[in-house]
């Protein structure tokens, strides 16, 4: 059974940082394409950043190029989002997903329950 269990969400000003953590199970994880999405309030899914099942190869959104971190840690089966210069606009509950592909930031096939991100101004 595929579960992905994300953590590490609060409440922070705008400036601050917060990291994000992923813990895996059901699937064998340094093998797999991974990626982060969020979901602000009345919007729908957003795509934020993608790590290939390398763990070199890694790639953003404009919108949090050169703020956020994507990293995995395949000894421990965990994806990490270090989160820095938060702005409200960043604001939603994020998600760590397994893609079928690197490639494609669309190939969800499975996601977690999602952890609260929330930036006051």
């Amino acid at each position: 059974q595929v579960q992905l269990v994300e953590s590490g969400g609060g409440l922070v000003q705008s400036g601050g940082s917060l990291r994000l953590s992923c813990v895996v199970s059901g699937f064998t994880f340094n093998t797999a394409a991974m990626s982060w999405v969020r979901q602000a309030p009345g919007k729908g899914l957003e795509w934020v950043s993608a790590m290939h099942s390398n763990g070199f190869l890694t790639k953003y959104a404009d919108s949090v190029k050169g703020r956020f971190t994507i990293s995995r840690d395949n000894a421990k089966n965990t994806l990490y989002l270090q989160m820095n210069s938060l702005k409200p606009e960043d604001t939603a509950v994020y998600y760590c997903t397994k893609l079928a592909s690197y490639y494609n930031n669309n190939s969800y096939l499975s996601r977690g329950q999602g952890t609260q991100v929330t930036v006051s101004a």
